[in-house]
């Protein structure tokens, strides 16, 4: 349970968020962070394992980074520092920029290109979709270790919606 200085202490970081530059999903922007999820020409070439496995690195990135903001909070002594907020601020612009690389893959690379009404599971696919966004989307909201596992088991159901059986990925990302 946060203290209420330290509750204070992230209402005023959370104020400044907004003003913080994020990084571009741009393929063409030098200081791109994130990868660009994938070009919108008709090119035929697409690699959905490396699509998956993508987002459950953002997943284990976006982990990382709420036990890293978790650890800062708990084991505050004192004043922050202006190292620990940076550190801290860092984490959070990182979280936020893995959960939104998720978001893109999802929308921009299977919503757009690979996900199609002709499909007989097509419900469960937007469905499944719609729910690694919705769980993207409860990461950049709040720094509980649970919403990173929220995210991760949603991208498992996408998987088995887009290719009807049990995810078979080469490895596991793990904290």
């Amino acid at each position: 349970m946060l203290s209420n200085r330290s509750i204070l202490i992230l209402a005023a970081l959370a104020t400044f968020l907004p003003t913080l530059p994020m990084a571009s999903v741009s393929a063409n922007s030098p200081t791109s962070v994130l990868k660009a999820p994938h070009c919108e020409v008709p090119c035929g070439i697409y690699d959905d394992q490396m699509r998956f496995q993508q987002m459950l690195e953002d997943t284990a990135t976006i982990a990382k980074a709420i036990t890293s903001i978790n650890e800062f909070t708990e084991n505050m002594q004192g004043p922050p520092t202006a190292k620990g907020i940076n550190q801290t601020m860092r984490w959070v612009t990182t979280k936020e920029n893995h959960a939104t690389n998720i978001q893109h893959i999802v929308s921009q690379y299977f919503l757009t290109q690979r996900i199609k009404p002709s499909n007989e599971r097509y419900v469960e696919q937007l469905k499944a979709s719609h729910a690694v966004m919705v769980a993207a989307m409860k990461c950049k909201q709040d720094a509980a270790p649970a919403t990173a596992e929220t995210l991760k088991k949603a991208i498992y159901d996408l998987y088995r919606a887009y290719e009807g059986k049990e995810p078979d990925l080469a490895h596991d990302h793990k904290d």
